[in-house]
């Protein structure tokens, strides 16, 4: 039997598939995800979704569950969460030596 080479991740997945803008993916994940969260626990639908929320239409909360986040920045990301009653708390962590990345979280409470 061969042996299987075991690699460990940073903590985030885009960094490790090698993405140059891993940091920005990974916080729009973290958004998109509270976003999905809070749509599934309120039981909206994408329509419903998009009456309540200003200046987002139907396909974008359709875009958002699909996590197709190409056309969306974080900012947009967070002002949907803000208009959904959240707060958002950003932590940027320089890095300890040179060849280290920085490292940027969103943490995303409803309120």
């Amino acid at each position: 039997m061969s042996e299987i080479e075991v690699i460990r991740g940073s903590g985030n997945v885009w960094r490790d598939l090698g993405y140059a803008d891993a940091d920005v993916r990974e916080i729009k994940s973290q958004l998109a995800r509270k976003i999905i969260v809070l749509l599934e626990q309120r039981g909206l639908s994408d329509r419903a979704a998009a009456k309540e929320l200003e200046g987002i239409d139907h396909s974008d909360i359709s875009r958002i569950r699909n996590v197709d986040l190409k056309r969306y920045t974080v900012d947009r990301l967070m002002r949907v969460l803000i208009q959904m009653n959240c707060r958002i708390d950003v932590g940027v962590t320089a890095p300890r030596q040179r060849r280290q990345s920085s490292k940027t979280k969103a943490h995303v409470s409803a309120g």
